[in-house]
């Protein structure tokens, strides 16, 4: 019988063939290890970025309340001065001499500037509107953030627990290995007194099983170094530090489970899909009611300022000339808007009631799909219930067996290859029930993530 650790963070392994200076030694609880590794998930900050977009859109629909449209404009250039003909003419009256030319020997910065804003007043409640869907919008996408964190989690609560698999498995083996010495050197002592009651075939069956058995060593001492390798690297363990688990010893993390009604109803009022469908349908619905509103006739204040300033050019003080090289003039007043796009309007209001529609009805499928999942994660977990448990009586069976073996053989009443069989047997058992413990543990987990309670209420240390 083989023991293995299955892993499924892979993902999160990267190759490392750098050696482990160990200069201390930190225990670190589950909940401890859980935050460092998605603290230093690569995969966590991305997924982050998208509800950090959605968070920035609603900062640009608050922005549309206050002066959405704002721009300065500036022009900077050379510009020749200008001379009249016409003797004792003022220069703010030259735009009465119709001679006027340019002077090309005088020339002079142009500057100016055009300032233009323009202030909703009344739209009907469409900005406010906007507001609220993209707010329901960046909520949604918080929700969807959590459902893949939620899938990490339960790698990482797998990762964690293959750690302390692998040192119970190391330390079962220790166990054996001082009965296999036992054995060896009675076995030993047995030939060299020439007792003829020791066959051949018991000699080479040992054998076998010493060659298996170190064979299950060696794959034990590299599921620990493939284990601690991944521990460095999703913790990011630069010094030297060796971190070990908090529980030294594997056992079941809840001594009974709920009813499927229970894992149900959880599923249905606490799954961050289902949520993020939710609060996406009221965003989308909420989106429309902006769409139409925008449509309907706005009420906005505008304003205007501009300033020009050219020093080899007169400043004109008729308010009906205007020279367009040194001025100063503004004004505001209020406008009205209304859309005429009408066709194009109404599209965009047909897309996103098709797109409210998808947003139901993806309810109903997300749904399905997860009365699904959680009858099935309980059927495994439920089952690996029962194997935690059949297992563990087999194991308390096989102890009596094998001290019974004990007592044959130390009275000279039993065979070695008995003796060998039940301590293959109890060693077997012993192996099987950490692997079916840990499986366990790995299908409640999943199965409260099936039903979006948090893994941490698992762990009560």
């Amino acid at each position: 019988m083989t023991a293995r650790i299955p892993l499924t963070v892979i993902f999160l392994l990267l190759a490392s063939n750098a050696g482990i200076f160990a200069q201390d030694t930190l225990q670190i609880d589950f909940n401890t290890f859980l935050n460092k590794a998605l603290q230093n998930s690569g995969q966590v900050k991305y997924q982050q970025q998208d509800v950090e977009l959605a968070e920035n859109q609603v900062k640009q629909a608050k922005a549309q309340r206050i002066l959405p449209n704002l721009s300065l404009t500036t022009q900077h250039g050379l510009v020749p001065g200008i001379e009249s003909d016409v003797p004792g003419l003022p220069r703010d009256e030259y735009y009465l001499d119709p001679n006027l030319r340019n002077d090309w020997t005088n020339w002079a910065i142009f500057t100016k500037f055009q300032l233009s804003a323009v202030q909703p007043v009344f739209t009907w409640g469409a900005i406010n509107k906007a507001i609220e869907a993209a707010r329901l919008g960046a909520e949604a996408a918080q929700y969807s953030f959590d459902a893949q964190k939620a899938d990490l989690e339960v790698r990482i609560f797998d990762l964690y627990y293959s750690y302390i698999l692998a040192l119970e498995i190391e330390r079962l083996l220790d166990e054996a290995q001082d009965k296999v010495n036992q054995v060896e050197r009675r076995i030993e002592e047995m030939q060299e007194e020439g007792d003829t009651s020791l066959d051949d075939s018991e000699i080479f069956k040992f054998e076998i099983y010493k060659s298996e058995f170190e064979i299950q060593k060696a794959e034990v001492e590299e599921n620990m170094r493939f284990v601690t390798e991944t521990w460095n690297y999703v913790l990011r363990n630069e010094e030297g530090t060796v971190f070990e688990p908090q529980i030294r010893f594997l056992d079941p993390v809840a001594s009974n489970i709920e009813s499927l009604r229970f894992y149900q109803d959880a599923a249905f009022n606490n799954r961050p899909e289902l949520e993020a469908l939710r609060v996406g349908e009221s965003a989308t619905r909420t989106y429309i009611t902006s769409l139409k509103k925008q449509n309907l006739p706005g009420l906005y204040l505008g304003g205007y300022v501009n300033f020009a300033n050219t020093p080899n050019r007169p400043r004109q003080s008729n308010p009906f000339i205007e020279n367009s090289t040194n001025l100063f003039s503004g004004g505001f007043g209020f406008t009205i808007r209304q859309k005429l796009n009408f066709f194009s309007i109404r599209a965009n209001i047909e897309r996103s009631q098709i797109q409210l529609k998808k947003a139901s009805l993806a309810q109903d499928a997300a749904k399905d799909g997860i009365l699904l999942e959680v009858n099935n994660q309980y059927r495994q977990t439920s089952l690996a219930n029962v194997k935690v448990e059949q297992t563990d009586e087999a194991l308390v069976t096989s102890k009596k067996w094998l001290r019974q073996e004990q007592l044959d053989y130390d009275f000279g009443m039993g065979e070695v290859k008995d003796l060998i069989d039940a301590m293959r047997k109890e060693l077997e058992l012993k192996l099987q029930l950490k692997q079916r413990i840990f499986e366990y543990n790995s299908s409640l987990a999943k199965l409260n993530k099936s039903a979006g309670i948090p893994l941490t209420t698992l762990i009560t240390n």
